[in-house]
């Protein structure tokens, strides 16, 4: 009866807004006293996170992505965009899907991708007579797009927490990625041309005016991708090079973040964020600890083992439960179901790096999942939309992700061809 009043007492602090990690800890030091552990075993996981080498990019990625968020970078990347690909059909809306992806991957998916794009991209699909129920599903669903991509900040913390090669980790997210993109991308066609939008003439004169424009950022993806597919440095002295690199451009060449008024103001907001982050992930690998000292796994493999034995329905069961957490919140989803689920899936012969690609993909669709889907509040606040409006806008965007999801989930070999097979460590 008294552990029932603890899950509920814990259940209202969390509604009343109480700090997720303070939940995520009281979880840990109950549990650890409930079996007799010393609670100095919940402090020693935190001297553990220390060691981590993956740990430093958190805060690299997460500062640079705040500083794009806050120059004018999204509007010079966007137009450079569109002069590349807007004689295409559906030009202007394939430009938006690439550009926020790229965007939502640095940005770490924190809702700023429909708050500082979304303003730009919205008013142009309408200009551009794309029907309105696309346009705001489209910029509703690219508030997630690029979860997949590196320096995405989802898949540095799944790798932490599982265990996984970062690296690798990267590399198995670029097929996927790009296939979302690709298939999102074909519907956007399709609506342009159905709908006959007008598409923008192609000009040289304009591809190099909006190129010397955004001459400093467009290198940008190509370094941080193509330096890590490549070799050339590891995601960690990936997110060294992108933090020092935006912080050169945007603060001493652009000037457009102010080094005495602006600049303190971005590293304050960008490391309150990362303080969360590390404070919840120690809790919760404090957590981690006391489940797998109590082999709660193992029982919850045995339970399900007894029920299912089809890899296939344990994968349908897997999309189902993940899809309905990561609709809640996002970075505790990660740090949280990560633990349980990872033993488990290994048991029905799951890839881990297979899983992560599952579980981030399922990130995306959580986002803009009725009724609780982050993308779908942002939206409506953004845009000043009625939440059902925004709902009806986003079905034929969550129907073709969910059609990703089954391809990518029972089709390994998208995820593992480029890092052959394995997870390694």
């Amino acid at each position: 009866m008294s552990v029932w009043v603890i899950i509920v007492l814990l259940g209202i602090l969390a509604l009343a807004g109480a700090p997720l990690f303070t939940i995520i800890g009281a979880i840990g030091l109950i549990a650890f006293i409930s079996s007799g552990t010393d609670t100095s075993a919940m402090i020693a996981e935190l001297y553990r996170l220390v060691d981590l080498p993956a740990l430093i990019a958190i805060p690299l990625f997460t500062f640079a992505g705040f500083l794009l968020a806050e120059s004018k970078a999204p509007k010079r990347l966007i137009r450079l965009a569109e002069s590349l690909f807007g004689w295409m059909p559906g030009g202007l809306a394939v430009v938006a899907l690439f550009s926020t992806a790229i965007f939502t991957a640095f940005s770490g998916a924190s809702g700023v991708t429909i708050i500082a794009l979304g303003g730009l991209i919205y008013p142009a699909l309408i200009q551009q007579r794309y029907p309105e129920k696309f346009s705001l599903g489209l910029v509703t669903t690219s508030g997630s797009l690029g979860l997949l991509f590196p320096p995405s900040l989802p898949i540095i913390l799944y790798s932490i927490i599982a265990g996984v090669n970062i690296d690798k980790l990267f590399m198995a997210g670029l097929l996927p990625g790009i296939l979302l993109l690709l298939i999102l991308s074909l519907y956007a066609m399709r609506t342009g041309i159905k709908a006959k939008v007008q598409r923008t003439a192609f000009s040289w004169r304009e591809v190099w005016s909006a190129l010397k424009e955004a001459a400093w950022e467009a290198p940008l993806p190509v370094v941080v991708v193509g330096g890590i597919y490549g070799g050339i440095f590891t995601a960690t002295e990936a997110a060294a090079v992108t933090a020092a690199y935006v912080l050169l451009v945007e603060v001493f060449i652009h000037r457009e973040i102010k080094i005495f008024s602006d600049l303190p103001r971005v590293v304050r907001e960008s490391m309150i964020l990362v303080g969360a982050i590390l404070v919840m992930l120690g809790s919760a690998m404090g957590v981690t600890s006391y489940l797998i000292d109590e082999q709660i796994p193992m029982k919850l493999f045995a339970f399900i083992s007894a029920y299912v034995s089809s890899k296939i329905v344990f994968l349908i069961i897997l999309n189902f439960f993940i899809l309905v957490m990561n609709m809640v919140e996002i970075f505790s989803a990660i740090i949280i179901v990560v633990p349980l689920i990872l033993p488990v899936a290994l048991q029905y012969g799951v890839d881990p790096i297979h899983l992560g690609i599952i579980f981030l993909l399922n990130l995306e669709i959580g986002y803009m999942t009725p009724p609780l889907g982050l993308n779908l509040f942002l939206s409506s606040i953004r845009f000043n939309k009625p939440l059902p409006k925004v709902y009806k806008s986003v079905v034929p965007f969550f129907l073709l992700l969910v059609l990703t999801l089954l391809l990518v989930t029972y089709l390994p070999h998208l995820s593992l061809v480029l890092v052959g097979g394995g997870a390694g460590q």
